[in-house]
């Protein structure tokens, strides 16, 4: 089964353990995921499974929204509620414009520094490896965007708000960078992943419930075809004749495409019989769709 899965991960298990625990419910041979969660947090994580992981690229790069809570006050190497506490800030005297302002300022393009506990890899190495034996490396910021940023509810010392941002944006981080601008400091203390693109958590799963779908007990909420997964993406359908070369990953070569095709980041090319047999994408400079994935 190719199949991608809208996991809701339950909290205090890693992203990979979700994963494995997807993997032994459908026997897969292969599973991998599009996103990574840290452990404190939940929500939405979506498991690919056998020829599915070969899409990863495409989900893991969708806007991903977040509900965080944010604990004024305290300071943690982690910067969120499982790290050791290196900073205490007695005056949390802030009121809603002031929140309401800083949580604005980070709105759109910004720049963003990663944290020492992260996976990147400095010479090959994970960051938060070097971090637990105390070695701080020089961490170039990346551009990030936050589409969305909005309050929901402040109850000292915690601020609760919403965060829709590009990939590769941390909000632990983003919390920590908010505390300094607040003239305090503070830690991420609670992380929900409420959507990643069109996969929102109303439509999620938990692992136990997988488990009854398997035995035939429930709806298929939250399991997803390939084709269905990739619904933002424009289609073309082909003859058999046409399958056959696709399956060779011979290029198409189309007279007449519609601009939607033209200008698509990518193009699912399926068959008469709805199975999707690629992922192509045009080159203007030969006029033919490239093969990129080939499901063979």
């Amino acid at each position: 089964m190719d199949l991608i899965i809208n996991l809701n991960k339950p909290k205090d298990i890693t992203s990979q353990d979700g994963v494995t625990k997807v993997k032994k419910i459908f026997r897969a041979k292969k599973a991998g995921h599009a996103g990574t969660l840290d452990p404190m947090a939940t929500g939405v994580l979506l498991v690919c499974l056998n020829r599915a992981t070969r899409l990863t690229s495409f989900f893991s790069s969708l806007e991903k929204e977040y509900k965080a809570v944010m604990k004024l006050g305290i300071s943690t190497d982690t910067q969120d509620a499982y790290g050791n506490i290196i900073e205490t800030c007695d005056d949390i005297s802030v009121n809603r414009e002031q929140i309401e302002a800083v949580l604005k300022s980070f709105s759109g393009k910004t720049f963003q520094e990663p944290p020492m506990f992260s996976a990147l890899k400095h010479k090959g190495k994970p960051l938060y490896k070097l971090a637990r034996k105390g070695i701080e490396i020089e961490r170039k910021p990346r551009e990030i965007n936050i589409s969305l940023i909005e309050l929901l509810d402040i109850d000292m010392p915690f601020v609760t708000f919403r965060a829709r941002c590009s990939k590769g944006t941390y909000i632990r981080t983003l919390c920590h960078d908010m505390g300094k601008k607040l003239g305090t400091c503070a830690h991420l203390y609670e992380l929900e992943r409420t959507a990643i693109g069109d996969f929102h958590i109303s439509e999620s799963i938990s692992p136990d419930k997988l488990i009854d779908i398997c035995k035939g007990h429930t709806t298929n909420i939250g399991i997803h075809s390939m084709g269905d997964a990739l619904s933002w993406l424009p289609e073309l359908t082909v003859d058999e004749s046409v399958s056959r070369a696709i399956s060779h990953g011979n290029p198409l070569e189309l007279h007449e495409l519609s601009d939607t095709l033209k200008t698509a980041e990518a193009i699912k090319i399926k068959s008469r019989d709805n199975t999707l047999l690629s992922i192509g994408r045009y080159v203007p400079e030969k006029k033919i769709i490239k093969m990129d994935i080939v499901f063979t």
